[in-house]
């Protein structure tokens, strides 16, 4: 005798429902959901063809931030500043994280304490945050995925390099998150060098370690800061947001 078929789960069949043709007189939600995904997947791989356009030239090698070019994360960091310094009695607007994005931690907090006359420890603020990130918020991460792709296809093709103003620890749990730590030949995180963003010491840092010259390479980033350091390190870049 034939096994008895299974019957959906309630999860199963809610998902069904989502997008299943809505009865006379009863819009469903998939009705609109569906072309909402479509014209996001479109946008998505509009902007990876972008991307694949503006870096046709002869590079050997790709430099990507990490926050916020590569990972989806730019809310979470926000919202862990936010959080950190209402836990010391002040209330900051998520604008400034957006405005010095791309400063290693400290140097942030450092702009903190200029606009709101603060007095936060900036180390110790660096730790507080980065256990809160890391304790609640980096198993969400999603991948910004036109960037991501970028980079999947052209591993093995062109060098490849992360450089990113956040902790090493950080930055090596976010690449596994998003499935890609194996394809980075070299990262350059927070503290490795003299001076970070906007400075080009990470960049530099990077192509002196992949054996490429400066000018052969393209920095893919999502803040001023690290457009900054990718012109004052000599090498072409890429405003991922800009695309």
């Amino acid at each position: 005798m034939a096994p008895p078929k299974s019957s959906p789960g309630r999860e199963d069949l809610k998902i069904r429902n989502l997008f299943a043709p809505s009865l006379p007189g009863r819009a469903g939600v998939g009705q609109f959901l569906l072309p909402l995904l479509l014209i996001m997947q479109a946008t998505s791989q509009a902007k990876y063809d972008a991307l694949v356009k503006i870096s046709q030239d002869n590079f050997d090698a790709f430099l990507y931030d990490c926050d916020g070019t590569l990972a989806d994360n730019m809310p979470a960091h926000t919202e862990t500043y936010i959080k950190v310094a209402a836990e010391q009695g002040v209330v900051i607007d998520g604008a400034i994280i957006d405005e010095f994005a791309g400063l290693p931690i400290v140097n942030v907090v450092e702009q903190i304490n200029l606009r709101y006359k603060t007095a936060f420890i900036p180390e110790e603020f660096k730790a507080a945050k980065y256990k809160l990130f890391l304790e609640e918020y980096i198993e969400k991460t999603q991948p910004i995925d036109y960037v991501v792709n970028h980079l999947k296809n052209h591993a093995g093709k062109v060098r490849i390099a992360v450089v990113s103003g956040s902790s090493r620890i950080a930055v090596e749990k976010t690449l596994q998150i998003l499935g890609i730590d194996h394809m980075i030949e070299v990262m350059v995180c927070a503290g490795e060098t003299p001076n970070g963003k906007p400075f080009p010491d990470p960049f530099l840092k990077a192509a002196e370690l992949l054996g490429i010259a400066p000018e052969r390479c393209l920095v893919f980033e999502d803040g001023n800061a690290g457009v900054q350091a990718a012109e004052a390190a000599g090498m072409r870049w890429v405003r991922i947001d800009k695309v």
